[in-house]
């Protein structure tokens, strides 16, 4: 008889909480620097991606995701030991970021989930485990990656499945 799913209940996605998988991206308060004659406030929100480890290079796509179902099982996991992953999306979008440390293979109760508020993105640090893109709202996501010949992809199956809970 197979166990019952590790459960997991997004929290909402904070700078402070994601900071072991990565980088939140989003607007910030206050005031950036100043550019174009003053017309635009510029905010850098990660000052190296990663991108060009063992001759990689950026690439930027477009995904266009389908609303997912919740509860969702989580089976499998993916990273990507040479470079970044980002996720943005183009317009207001929620999704839902199920993640795990860089290190060994992760097991169900390794997993921590976050939901965006619709105007957030990510960043992957290299070699944090993830699930693939669970958009809550479907639409387009902007995706920058690294790029090469030889794909940068591992996957892993979980020996037990976790079941992301809808929470919002």
């Amino acid at each position: 008889m197979n166990p019952p799913p590790h459960r997991l209940v997004p929290q909402p996605l904070t700078s402070a909480a994601f900071a072991p998988y990565g980088t939140v991206l989003q607007a910030p308060g206050g005031t950036g620097r100043p550019i174009n004659g003053g017309t635009s406030q510029r905010f850098d929100l990660v000052d190296d991606l990663q991108l060009q480890r063992q001759g990689g290079r950026p690439a930027l796509a477009i995904f266009r995701a389908t609303a997912r179902r919740f509860p969702h099982s989580v089976d499998e996991m993916e990273r990507h030991a040479l470079g970044s992953q980002s996720f943005v999306p183009l317009g207001a979008r929620r999704f839902v970021i199920v993640v795990a440390a860089a290190g060994p293979l992760p097991e169900a109760p390794d997993l921590a989930a976050f939901i965006t508020d619709g105007e957030q993105g990510v960043t992957l640090a290299p070699g944090t485990w993830h699930h693939a893109l669970l958009a809550v709202d479907a639409g387009d996501f902007v995706v920058l990656e690294r790029a090469a010949p030889q794909v940068d992809c591992d996957v892993h199956r979980p020996a037990r499945a976790a079941l992301v809970d809808q929470a919002w």
